[in-house]
């Protein structure tokens, strides 16, 4: 996505004041309950206006159209889903790998699953907003944290961490995602989250080699 396209997604300005901000949250929940309710199609800046109980007019001070309003329900959810794998990785320094690799698996599939029906509702949209450019942000954040992470295991290295980070994270993410299509029954979920965390360790104990302490 080119820089000016970009800044047509921006919101126009960023808020300051705790109203202001409390204003911008409003709005991104409405987006998401518009588009939920309605699809993409039919959603429409007066529709969000009203489900947020703000004027049109407000509304433009901070998103300047309609796919600014996606752009920015997309890069929030984004943003969560990074966060929390940021935390994981954080609290899983210097641990060995199974807690490690549990961690992350949880704090991402707990992520994307909180609300199943807004990440396929997200899914849908990203290709068609170009938001290439959002997951290539987060998965960026999100490998290089677990790469801070895997350098702390103890006992064990990786000779080229970044692809070691590459191939697990790729696993992650994608099998999440087709669980998602698929429906993510509970028991689904449960095994998500158990296979995911048996091919990690599996995968990390074979490619690691013993460190020399």
């Amino acid at each position: 996505m080119r820089t000016q396209e970009l800044r047509e997604f921006s919101p126009r300005k960023t808020p300051v004041q705790a109203r202001s901000g409390v204003t911008v949250e409003a709005i991104q929940e409405a987006t998401i309950q518009v588009l939920l309710e309605h699809g993409r199609e039919r959603l429409t800046t007066t529709r969000v206006a009203e489900r947020a109980g703000v004027s049109v007019g407000t509304l433009y001070q901070y998103y300047p159209n309609k796919r600014a309003l996606l752009f920015s329900a997309l890069e929030q959810h984004l943003s969560r889903v990074g966060d929390a794998v940021e935390r994981a990785c954080r609290e899983q320094l210097h641990q060995p790998l199974e807690p490690m690799v549990k961690g992350v698996v949880e704090a991402f599939v707990d992520a994307k699953m909180e609300r199943t029906d807004i990440s396929l509702a997200l899914y849908s949209i990203a290709s068609e907003l170009d938001g290439e450019v959002l997951v290539r942000r987060i998965g960026t954040r999100g490998r290089n944290a677990l790469a801070t992470m895997l350098e702390t295991a103890p006992g064990v290295r990786f000779e080229n961490v970044q692809f070691t980070v590459m191939m697990m994270f790729a696993a992650i993410t994608n099998a999440t995602r087709a669980v998602l299509e698929s429906g993510a029954s509970p028991k689904m979920v449960r095994m998500l989250r158990r296979e995911l965390v048996l091919l990690c360790h599996g995968y990390l104990a074979c490619s690691g080699t013993p460190k020399l302490e």
